[in-house]
């Protein structure tokens, strides 16, 4: 035990102290602060100023065209940093399609921003009205949406005028209900977007695979690096392999352990300063640490096997491939999963062993009364999972860590764990 207690202190001392493991602690938090103010600034960007967009209107209707005009000189008035020109189109007769063919090459040669063609039946909703658009000129997202509420009042405004209701009335029954979201969860009353609270558990779960599956490559970049250095057959003329794995294992899951703290802490006191410091709690804090240390040490572990048993990062990414793809998993489905904590996709995953730390972490913060029977047989789970996967891979890093040349297959591999 006292030796691989060193290995993993060699190990620690050996990483931290060099300058790029401080520049990426310390980097890291920064880069992700300047994520979230780029993607502020850009979702002010969307709805702020813009050039006048020019929009052709052709209303087949010739119902809702005058009404239309009045609803967009409202919003004209109203945001004049985004004003929206209409161009009246009105065609009849037997060349309609080609005149309607010329607008929409208009579109396409950039001289029209849209092309805006009314339905016939609009006011029935049996048809479905066209908004024209050049996807590559396209540089207003928020365009088609202002465009669609616009016609949206302006076929209301235009029904209720048809039912003889003035259009004082029309403002008086429209008028905006102002609507406030306050959050209860904690300790009294806070204004409080969902969004804020959503985006908790994914933290978690970030935090969580940037964790496990970035310090546990240093692992196989480690193995690698020493097998090809030949500093592994020194190291094995003192040391057997079980322990010099299970040293580099510990080693590293220290140092992951300190990384998490930093971005950890670094993130809290963001959250802390912006009046979000209550959504995190301490239970969450002691099950994010448990099951960062169980999955880091079953991951850790796969990947030291992998690392023993090729000679290039090349040959190891080929081999850790179908590992990588899992564990982003969860990164895809994580909104379907913080949406439905309890729901059947959530529990099956939650006991595939390698997505287990991510998935009970994300579902945990999502929904902290989550049942305990369940955390508890998660945390079984890897309890045996992790023994079972460090022998095997002990099995694989005692034959793999000495021999060069063809990587081995698979047939090999499992070979080599069944070896004596």
């Amino acid at each position: 035990m006292g030796r691989i207690f060193k290995v993993a202190q060699r190990e620690y001392a050996e990483t931290v102290k060099t300058k790029m493991f401080l520049v990426s602690v310390l980097l890291t938090p920064v880069l992700v602060a300047l994520m979230m103010l780029f993607m502020g600034r850009m979702q002010k960007s969307m709805t702020g100023p813009r050039p006048a967009k020019e929009i052709a209107v052709t209303d087949l209707s010739n119902e809702v065209a005058e009404e239309l005009r009045r609803v967009v000189d409202k919003h004209n008035a109203s945001h004049p940093e985004r004003e929206i020109i209409l161009r009246q189109c009105d065609i009849e007769g037997p060349d309609r399609d080609a005149r309607m063919g010329e607008l929409k090459d208009d579109v396409r040669q950039g001289e029209l921003d849209a092309y805006l063609v009314i339905a016939e039946d609009v006011l029935d909703g049996e048809e479905t009205s066209n908004f024209y658009t050049n996807a590559r000129n396209m540089r207003d997202i928020m365009l088609f949406g202002e465009v669609e509420r616009l016609v949206y009042d302006a076929v209301v405004n235009r029904r209720v005028k048809l039912h003889d209701l003035t259009p004082a009335l029309i403002e008086e029954l429209r008028r905006r209900v102002e609507l406030e979201q306050v959050d209860v969860s904690g300790e009294g009353e806070k204004k409080r977007e969902t969004v804020a609270v959503l985006m908790a558990p994914f933290f978690f779960l970030f935090l969580m695979f940037m964790g496990v599956s970035g310090a546990s490559q240093g692992m196989l970049t480690s193995v690698i690096e020493e097998k090809n250095s030949r500093v592994m057959e020194v190291l094995l003329s003192a040391l057997s392999p079980f322990e010099l794995m299970a040293g580099k294992i510990v080693g590293l899951t220290a140092i992951g352990l300190t990384v998490i703290a930093v971005w950890a802490g670094a993130a809290y006191g963001a959250a802390a300063a912006r009046g979000m410091g209550d959504i995190v709690n301490a239970s969450i804090l002691g099950y994010f640490v448990i099951y960062y240390v169980l999955g880091f040490l079953l991951m850790a572990s796969m990947l030291a096997a992998v690392g023993s048993a090729c000679n290039t990062l090349r040959e190891a990414q080929t081999l850790m491939g179908p590992i990588m793809m899992l564990m982003v998993l969860p990164m895809v489905a994580w909104f379907l999963i913080a949406q439905r904590p309890e729901g059947p996709l959530a529990v099956v995953l939650s006991f595939i062993p390698p997505l287990t730390p991510m998935i009970m972490i994300l579902r945990i913060a999502a929904l902290p009364d989550l049942a305990p029977f369940q955390i508890v047989a998660s945390i079984l789970l890897l309890l045996v999972s992790v023994p079972v996967v460090m022998w095997a891979s002990a099995k694989i890093f005692r034959t793999g860590v000495l021999m060069y040349g063809k990587p081995p297959t698979l047939r090999e591999l499992i070979r080599w764990v069944r070896y004596k």
